[in-house]
């Protein structure tokens, strides 16, 4: 069964073009995962990507994970309310181009619909811009969560590109 998917590449050129989400929940935080963690990156990728037809890393056996997570330009970070896990992001640092693409982000399926998504993405920016990047960039697509396209808009972000996909 074939399936059509509209893609967007949305990009920030500056730190000062974010639109932030300037109060953070009570009772979370956000932290880099280090040492990295490839379980972690494995348990979100599945939990949250379950619902979005995530597929491409579902054949990666463990070394794969292990190779991914501990690539040096790749960053993980977790959200975590108190102790439990809400969400996360990866940031993949391109050096040869001095750009930062938000690889994957995303909140388990509980924390979805409280505002934390947008305290997430700003997060994702705001650590992407320490690293000096010409622009940060993302893409997604229809079968993510309904507001993410608005999320990522509603940060600053502007799309450079659109398309539309057979699956």
């Amino acid at each position: 069964m074939s399936l059509k998917v509209k893609r967007n590449y949305l990009e920030i050129y500056s730190i000062d073009d974010l639109i932030d989400v300037k109060i953070a929940p009570k009772e979370f935080t956000i932290d880099l995962i280090d040492p990295p963690n490839f379980q972690l990156n494995k348990f979100f990728y599945k939990c949250i990507g379950k619902n979005h037809r995530w597929t491409d890393r579902l054949s990666w056996n463990d070394n794969q994970w292990i190779n991914y997570t501990t690539n040096k330009s790749l960053k993980t970070y977790i959200l975590k309310n108190k102790n439990d896990l809400a969400g996360y992001f990866e940031l993949l640092f391109h050096q040869n181009k001095n750009e930062v693409e938000i690889a994957y982000l995303g909140l388990l399926e509980e924390y979805h619909n409280k505002k934390l998504g947008s305290y997430l993405l700003s997060n994702a920016i705001k650590e992407s811009f320490l690293q000096k990047p010409k622009r940060v960039w993302v893409h997604t697509c229809s079968l993510d969560h309904k507001n993410a396209l608005n999320n990522y808009l509603s940060r600053g972000m502007k799309v450079f590109m659109t398309e539309t996909v057979q699956i």
